[in-house]
C-alpha cells in the first residue's frame, strides 16, 4: 500500500514518540468496556454467556445477542486487520494475521476468564495479551525458531484448559482437605503429647 497517511495507523504520526496501534487500542477499548459494564446489553451478553437457556427462558433472544457479539468481534477484528496491513511494505496475504488465533486464546486465558463462557473479565485479557507478547520476545531472544514457538503457546493453554478442568479442581480441593485434616491430626497429637 503506496499511500502514506494509511501507513500511519500501524506506524507512528510523525512528532509522537508513541505507536498509533497503542491510541486505537485504547480508544476500542475504552469503548467496549463502557459498552459492556454500562449499558443492559452489557448485562445481556454476559448473562447469555454464563447460562443460555436461563436467558432464553428469562425473555432474551440468545441467538440475536450472540449475533451481536459475532457482529462486534467483526468490528474488532476489521479494525486490528486495518493495523496489521498498514504495517506491511510487500503483498503477503499468506502470512498476515498467522497464528493470532492461538494468541487470542491465549490472552483470554492467561486473563482468567474461564473458556467456558460466562463472566469476562476486560482488564484480565488485556493484562493476558501483554504476557502473551512477553512470552513471544522471550521465544525469540531465546533463539527459539518462529515454528516452534506456537507449540509452547499450546503447551500453555492445554495447561491451563486443565487447571480449569472441574475434575481438575476437585482433586486439588481434596488433596488440601487431606493435608488440612493431617496437620489438624498432628496439632492435636502434640497438643496431648504435651
Amino acid at each position: 500500500i503506496r499511500y502514506e497517511p494509511y501507513k500511519y495507523f500501524g506506524n507512528f504520526i510523525p512528532g509522537c514518540p508513541v505507536p498509533t496501534a497503542i491510541f486505537i487500542t485504547i480508544v476500542v477499548v475504552a469503548i467496549v468496556m463502557v459498552f459492556l459494564k454500562k449499558t443492559a446489553l452489557g448485562l445481556y451478553i454476559q448473562s447469555v454467556g454464563i447460562n443460555k437457556r436461563a436467558a432464553r427462558i428469562s425473555g432474551l433472544s440468545s441467538s440475536n445477542i450472540c449475533f451481536l457479539c459475532y457482529l462486534i468481534c467483526g468490528l474488532c477484528a476489521g479494525i486490528a486487520g486495518i493495523v496489521a496491513s498498514s504495517r506491511i511494505y510487500s503483498a503477503d496475504s499468506n502470512n498476515i494475521g498467522l497464528n493470532y488465533e492461538l494468541d487470542s486464546i491465549l490472552a483470554v486465558a492467561l486473563g482468567g476468564n474461564s473458556l467456558g463462557g460466562g463472566r469476562f473479565n476486560m482488564a484480565g485479557s488485556i493484562i493476558g495479551a501483554y504476557t502473551i507478547q512477553a512470552i513471544t520476545v522471550t521465544l525469540l531472544a531465546m533463539g527459539v525458531s518462529t515454528d516452534q514457538a506456537p507449540v509452547v503457546k499450546a503447551i500453555i493453554v492445554i495447561l491451563i484448559v486443565t487447571a480449569q478442568a472441574p475434575a481438575f479442581k476437585a482433586y486439588i480441593a481434596e488433596r488440601r482437605a487431606k493435608k488440612n485434616a493431617e496437620r489438624k491430626v498432628k496439632k492435636t497429637a502434640k497438643k496431648e503429647a504435651a
